[in-house]
């Protein structure tokens, strides 16, 4: 855990100066969002340099802020919702289109795409799988796609508003729920912010406890989203084989934690997971057959050529877009953006020594986010077996100093980055902020998008295996 996060605030008239000075210093945009205090709203920045986090924020007179999206393309979403939730102005930012509300014209949300033979094609928000609702409306010219207009927050569920007025084990029932395969990411962030806040640093014990989860919840879902890739170009042996990889994965889960999602297993200032010598041996083994069983159906992917011949060339992020959109997690380092929030988490267990995962083609199409996966996999699988060479003991957390009621955390989910903010008064919860990996790209996914055909956007889409349900916070 990095040291206390304060709030530097900046005046209007200097807003956008100290944002150009960030940049500047190398600092790294990781999310922005509203935050309420009596009569007066802020917008705030949070900036990230190697473990080092802090947060600009900046009054809004009259309710206006002065945009930034021009310095930093990556809060175009954040200044786009806190706008529909918290009646925010952003003067620059034209148009300033609806995110998190659903206006009935068109206009108000989408692109204007003019020209010959241009028109939409719509799908969803319902859809044939059992996925939660996400409509896209794509600008089309015969069946090359232009752009596309990602329309989510179907289900806003007000989470981060239902965590206000309590406690920090509220805080963290809600943000452990705000996604399903994501929850340990979700509940780690949040607890690590709680501790922060409280001027709390997780020992030892429950700092090896989290690291295993995440690493067990990242196992899953990745081999889940190789299985995805699969199925979206028809291959139809891949795509069951890595399911069943993925079942398995999800039961050992269950057999550790009490559940399949990992759902309750993460705690604040402490940690109740346990497993005797004998118990982590067996784990570990049952965990080296899963990395040998998956290396054997990678290989088999690996040389399928018909299977390859669909993902080359298809949906590519080039790596300047990546940064400009403020990617991460396995997209971005398909991109060659060697950015992973592993290797700046004092908060977890041995992240000096990790490295991100990039793949010798780093050409940001659907090839190389699928061979991220395999090289993430291999990782994961080397991770667990070390943290398991012994028994895992239930752990606490130490006092340090007050915290100063400001708890601000990033931790590598299996999609990206996933911020969390949480600030106290009086002991309650007074804003908690979820920004998570799927949440930072989405917009790079649409960005991904253009100039492919229509029928490769459900190839495109699995690659990244967005979440809907975060977003929908």
């Amino acid at each position: 855990m990095s040291a206390a996060v304060g709030v530097e605030r900046v005046s209007s008239s200097g807003w956008r100066d100290a944002v150009d000075a960030a940049l500047d210093r190398g600092e790294r945009f990781c999310g922005g969002y509203a935050q309420r205090a009596a009569a007066v709203i802020e917008f705030r920045l949070v900036w990230a340099q190697g473990a080092a986090t802090r947060v600009l924020a900046c009054e809004a007179a009259d309710g206006a802020v002065p945009t930034v999206v021009d310095l930093v393309p990556a809060a175009g979403w954040d200044e786009r919702e806190a706008a529909d939730l918290y009646d925010l102005r952003f003067d620059g930012h034209e148009p300033l289109r609806a995110l998190a509300l659903h206006p009935d014209a068109p206009e108000a949300w989408t692109m204007d795409v003019r020209g010959g033979g241009v028109h939409q094609v719509a799908v969803g928000p319902i859809h044939a799988g059992v996925i939660e609702s996400g409509h896209f409306r794509f600008h089309v010219v015969g069946e090359r796609i232009l752009v596309v207009d990602p329309r989510l927050f179907y289900k806003h569920r007000g989470l981060e508003h239902a965590a206000e007025g309590g406690g920090v084990e509220r805080a963290l029932a809600h943000a452990g729920r705000a996604c399903g395969a994501c929850a340990v990411a979700n509940a780690v962030a949040c607890a690590s912010a709680a501790e922060q806040a409280l001027g709390l640093w997780p020992s030892g014990d429950t700092r090896r406890a989290r690291t295993l989860l995440l690493e067990l919840e990242r196992a899953y879902n990745h081999l889940n989203d190789v299985s995805a890739v699969c199925a979206g170009v028809g291959f139809a042996p891949g795509a069951m084989a890595f399911a069943a990889l993925k079942e398995r994965a999800m039961r050992l889960n269950a057999e550790l934690a009490g559940h399949r999602f990992l759902f309750g297993s993460v705690q604040i200032a402490g940690s109740a997971l346990y497993l005797s010598d004998p118990g982590a041996r067996a784990l570990r083994a049952r965990l080296a057959e899963l990395a040998t069983d998956f290396e054997q159906t990678w290989r088999e992917l690996h040389f399928s050529a018909s299977l390859q011949a669909r993902l080359d060339g298809v949906g590519i992020l080039a790596q300047p877009d990546a940064i400009r959109l403020g990617a991460s997690g396995p997209s971005a380092r398909a991109s060659g953006v060697a950015l992973d929030a592993r290797t700046a988490s004092p908060g977890l267990h041995s992240s000096a020594a990790f490295a991100p995962a990039i793949p010798a083609s780093a050409a940001g199409d659907v090839a190389a986010r699928l061979e991220v996966r395999a090289l993430e996999l291999r990782d994961t699988f080397s991770l667990l077996d070390d943290l398991l060479r012994h028994s895992v003991r239930p752990g606490d957390a130490e006092q340090r100093g007050d915290g100063g009621g400001l708890g601000v955390a990033r931790v590598e989910s299996p999609r990206g980055e996933t911020l969390c903010a949480l600030e106290l008064r009086d002991g309650s919860v007074r804003r908690l902020h979820l920004r998570t990996g799927s949440y930072a790209n989405w917009p790079a996914l649409a960005h991904a998008t253009a100039g492919n055909i229509l029928p490769d956007f459900p190839l495109i889409n699995k690659s990244f295996e967005l979440c809907y349900a975060c977003v929908d916070r």
